[in-house]
């Protein structure tokens, strides 16, 4: 597994944006699938979403397809989350996470192999 350091994460108002960032330091990087997954207290870790890294495929939990996106930049070795239209119900640690090959079950959090620290994401109402 790789490092993963994720950035980003900060008090928002309801309604407001926000773009949280996952990187590994250099080197070759391309993993088959990268996520991101987030954890409010009390609440086990769930799926956000996940984004494919060569074909940029995306898969979204119903709570935030509408208002959240992934997107990738694979010459930085990053991924992003952008959030919009942000909720109370949003805040949480959010992780970022990567697969080395499709295992699938990406929803779960057993298959994947690497894991951010978490970035604190907290929006006020």
């Amino acid at each position: 597994q790789v490092p993963l350091v994720e950035s980003g994460g900060r008090l928002v108002q309801t309604g407001g944006s926000l773009r949280l960032s996952c990187t590994t330091p250099g080197g070759s990087f391309s993993p088959y699938r990268m996520g991101w997954f987030r954890q409010a207290p009390g609440k086990e870790r769930q799926f956000v979403g996940s984004i494919t890294w060569r074909g940029g495929h995306t898969f979204y939990d119903d709570s935030v397809k509408v208002r959240f996106n992934i997107s990738r930049d694979n010459a930085k070795n990053t991924v992003y989350l952008q959030m919009n239209n942000l909720k109370p119900d949003d805040t949480g640690v959010y992780y970022c996470a990567g697969m080395e090959s499709d295992r699938g079950n990406f929803v779960y959090t057993a298959p994947w192999d690497a894991w951010g620290q978490g970035t604190q994401v907290t929006v006020s109402s």
